[in-house]
């Protein structure tokens, strides 16, 4: 087993974490302000002697960051891609500053604890760890704080767009796969690290009426009509298929609980071998599964139902109402076209579906998109990446199942995939159902003990890309070895 040592630097990675959370960096739709946390970032990196670089996008604030590691160059880089933006709150669903890290009953909270900078701060502090001990890997590594990953129009597209010489790479670690608790929220049941993403699209179904004053209600109106609608999609199942990379996940599922109702559910799932048979057993994994919500996400395409549109006065009966929906699909198991009809059926003539896609495509090309991406095949797991991966996972959750899976989400990984590169994702920490469901919502937060662990399997795992010769850190960045880690201006 890797030995972990002190951290040299003390840079603890909890509080790396908290510097991090402390920055806002809000997604507003058009982008966020990830400069000052960038300029922080590369305080620290550039310290260790690890030289960086800002790359501005179009938009004034909106910044990528990159810390490269020079290794031997025996193997093509890592990408360590961890994004630097974070989705908005609402501050009075909070129970303390959602920008203020604050560490209460053994949970770090804050508005990116989980989603992502927390692995990033785990990503980084493990790097640092092995740079300021002398340590020289077999390969560069490219850490890459991203902008734009929860929206706008530069993020990762548009950074391998423009600067693919400055971010190639063989293979990129990000967000995705969990490590998942026992029902008892503590005790590990599953290691997965992510080799795919599923797909997404976007419909929005509308409805027509009368329009009218609002004191003389009609029996019927476009709003009540969406309501209907919107009931019976809520109630919709599409299929379930199983595709290889579910069935290895699923497998290791059913080996590591230890419930022996969600195993035997989960041996039924793999053996059935038709549509009825398949969603009766999926019904029954997700019933006893202590991540419903995600199991079930993994198992079919779902939908959720985003933004509304209907009236804006209080005295007029709107003629038009709509609802933004979003499909998430599963690669290789049911098409997004299929998945349609299907929508289609269930939605009848009561409203009009319609894809919703960039303006400079039609929705024929869109759809075309869709199924392009959903086309995708997962990333390998005979790299060097995913076996470093797996044996450090199962050296810091001795006896804990370590598979590949589909992260039920999407990340900022996806134009490397296009290009053929591997992808794979994680979030270094064990997570229960709770702390997994605070993810985008309110009071988000991570256990501060798992974030140690975390930090502790992603330096075992880059352990195993080090080597006994190469150049060491760039020498014309000297570095205290205690570097202060400036707060953000509040």
């Amino acid at each position: 087993m890797t030995a972990i040592p002190h951290d040299p630097a003390d840079i603890g990675v909890v509080s790396l974490a908290q510097s991090m959370i402390r920055y806002d960096t809000s997604h507003d739709g058009e982008g966020a302000n990830t400069l000052p946390l960038a300029r922080m970032l590369a305080s620290v990196w550039e310290h260790a002697g690890v030289p960086t670089e800002t790359i501005p996008t179009p938009k004034q604030g909106n910044v990528h960051f990159l810390a490269r590691i020079r290794g031997s160059g025996a193997a093509p880089p890592l990408l360590v891609l961890a994004h630097s933006d974070v989705v908005s709150v609402q501050p009075d669903r909070w129970r303390s500053d959602p920008f203020g890290a604050e560490v209460r009953d053994g949970y770090l909270y804050g508005r990116g604890s989980l989603d992502m900078k927390g692995a990033g701060a785990a990503f980084m502090n493990a790097l640092l760890r092995h740079v300021t001990e002398g340590a020289v890997f077999d390969r560069d590594i490219i850490y890459l704080a991203d902008c734009d990953e929860e929206g706008g129009w530069h993020g990762t597209p548009w950074l391998v767009q423009n600067h693919w010489d400055k971010v190639a790479a063989g293979a990129v670690l990000t967000e995705g796969g969990w490590t998942l608790a026992q029902s008892d929220g503590r005790t590990p049941m599953l290691a997965s690290l992510s080799c795919l993403d599923r797909t997404f699209g976007a419909v929005r179904l509308t409805t027509e009426h009368v329009a009218t004053h609002s004191s003389r209600p009609l029996p019927e109106a476009a709003i009540t009509r969406l309501a209907r609608v919107v009931e019976r999609v809520n109630r919709w199942r599409p299929r379930v298929m199983l595709t290889d990379l579910n069935r290895r996940y699923f497998t290791g599922l059913a080996a590591a609980t230890i419930d022996d109702r969600l195993a035997e559910a989960v041996t039924a799932l793999l053996a059935a071998d038709g549509s009825e048979s398949l969603m009766t057993a999926a019904d029954t994994v997700v019933k006893y599964s202590p991540y419903p919500w995600l199991h079930n996400a993994m198992l079919r395409a779902t939908v959720a139902f985003v933004a509304q549109d209907g009236g804006r006065r209080a005295n007029v009966i709107p003629a038009r109402a709509s609802v933004l929906l979003q499909i998430r699909f599963v690669p290789g198991a049911q098409a997004p076209r299929d998945v349609l009809a299907e929508l289609q059926a269930v939605v009848g003539d009561d409203a009009t579906m319609s894809v919703v896609g960039p303006p400079y495509e039609t929705a024929e090309q869109t759809l075309t998109r869709w199924e392009r991406d959903w086309s995708l095949a997962p990333s390998s797991t005979g790299t060097d990446v995913f076996t470093a991966w797996q044996q450090a996972a199962q050296e810091t959750y001795p006896g804990t199942p370590a598979v590949p899976a589909m992260f039920e989400a999407g990340t900022s990984g996806k134009p490397w995939h296009d290009r053929g590169v591997p992808v794979y994702g994680l979030y270094p920490y064990l997570v229960d159902q709770e702390t997994m469901t605070r993810m985008h919502g309110d009071n988000e937060r991570v256990r501060v003990a798992e974030l140690r662990r975390g930090a502790d399997l992603m330096y075992r795992m880059f352990a195993r890309f080090t080597t006994a010769g190469g150049p060491g850190p760039d020498p014309g960045l000297r570095a205290p070895r205690a570097p202060r880690i400036p707060r953000p201006p509040r």
